[in-house]
């Protein structure tokens, strides 16, 4: 029914950038909010950061504040995440996810309808 598909993973020094996409096909939403997650080995689901529709409300973990910024281009169904000093604790598997009701802050996994597959972020030292 919907489809979320990340790109832009991949392994980079401390102190690098990476910039995380995020499209969405099958079924059309006249509106939604996007999230970004991520888990490292061990532990539980993150949240990292998400924003409204209108893209006019965006919300930050505290850990990535100042560093990762999120937006979205809903005339190509997608919202990306641009990842800044980059730290080795940023290591995690990145999913993108898709809130289809409310327009909020949503920070648990189990607020979102939808998520993609996965994509793996490795900062190494």
């Amino acid at each position: 029914q919907v489809q979320l598909v990340e790109s832009g993973g991949g392994l980079v020094q401390a102190g690098g950038s990476l910039r995380l996409s995020c499209a969405k096909s099958g079924r059309t939403f006249s509106s939604y909010v996007m999230g970004w997650f991520r888990q490292a080995p061990g532990k539980e689901r993150e949240f990292v950061a998400a924003i409204s529709w209108s893209g006019g409300s965006t919300y930050y973990a505290d850990s990535v504040k100042g560093r990762f910024t999120i937006s979205r281009d809903n005339a190509k169904n997608t919202v990306y995440l641009q990842m800044n000093s980059l730290k080795p604790e940023d290591t995690a598997v990145y999913y993108c996810a898709a809130r289809v009701n409310g327009d909020s802050y949503y920070p648990y996994p189990n607020d979102y309808d939808y998520w993609g597959q996965g994509t793996q972020v490795t900062v190494s030292s």
